[in-house]
Formats: structure tokens, C-alpha cells, sequence
């Protein structure tokens, strides 16, 4: 795929989480976290005539990231000690650019075993946006290195 260019295939995107880089499970499909304002303030008073009136809110969220993983059972104890321990989570996306935010694994769930299926998981990344001091972090976007020059 050539760099800065529309990503016309999700394959290879995954998590890296900072704390457990080499955790064996294997993305078979993720959602990266989104970004929502928060819904609307209702600024509707008895004085409007015809409509409600709205604004938005001052701050934006980060939404939850999930993934669908295939896994190695010897991960199970190493996520265990995982959940809920605030670290920086990185979306590495097909182009090689990145998302990189603090955030938790929130859930690890394991989906049912069927005899002639592949056992995977759901894991789900819920964002903080604030580092292990308590310091409001936003997420940092990456572009892909610049395949032209090189």
C-alpha cells in the first residue's frame, strides 16, 4: 500500500498495549476507538419561538476500541494482571500510521468453543486520555513514514 493515501483494506490493523507488547493474541478484527463530543448542552429556553437550541460541549471524548483476538492460553493470566492498569494503548493502522493513547483493557472475553472453529476473545480498550500522573494526555496521531524519499 502506498503511503497517505485512502486506506482501502483494514488488513493489518492491531493494539499494542505498552505494558504487554508481545501478549499473544492476534487481531482478527478491531475497532479503533472514535471520537464524540458528548451529545449536545440543551440551551432551550421559554423564551425560543419555533426550536430547541443546542451547543457543544467543551470536551471531546475518545470511545472505546475492541477487538475480536485469537489467543494463546498462556496470555490468559498475563491480560488478568492487565485489566484495568492505565497505559498507552497504540492503534498501528494498514499505512503504518499510528494512534497512541492512554487507556485500560477494560474486558477480555472469551467467546464460545466450537469444535471445528477458531477460539477467540473480545477484548475491549477503554480509553483515559490521562498518563499514570494524573495529567490530561490527548491522543497522539502519527503519520506514516514517507515512502517517497526513500
Amino acid at each position: 500500500m502506498a503511503y497517505n493515501e485512502r486506506l482501502d483494506d483494514g488488513f493489518s490493523t492491531y493494539f499494542t498495549l505498552s505494558n504487554i507488547p508481545n501478549v499473544k493474541i492476534y487481531e482478527k478484527e478491531i475497532t479503533p476507538p472514535g471520537i464524540t463530543a458528548g451529545g449536545p448542552i440543551d440551551t432551550t429556553t421559554m423564551r425560543n419561538i419555533t426550536w430547541r437550541t443546542m451547543k457543544p460541549r467543551a470536551l471531546k471524548s475518545l470511545t472505546q476500541g475492541s477487538a475480536s483476538v485469537a489467543f494463546a492460553t498462556e496470555s490468559i493470566p498475563i491480560i488478568m494482571g492487565q485489566i484495568r492498569v492505565n497505559q498507552q494503548v497504540t492503534v498501528t493502522f494498514p499505512d503504518q500510521s499510528t494512534l497512541t493513547f492512554w487507556g485500560w483493557l477494560e474486558e477480555f472475553t472469551i467467546s464460545a468453543l466450537v469444535e471445528g472453529e477458531q477460539p477467540t476473545a473480545t477484548i475491549t480498550i477503554q480509553p483515559s486520555n490521562m498518563n499514570n500522573s494524573d495529567v490530561e494526555v490527548a491522543p497522539v496521531y502519527t503519520p506514516p513514514a514517507d515512502s517517497s524519499n526513500g
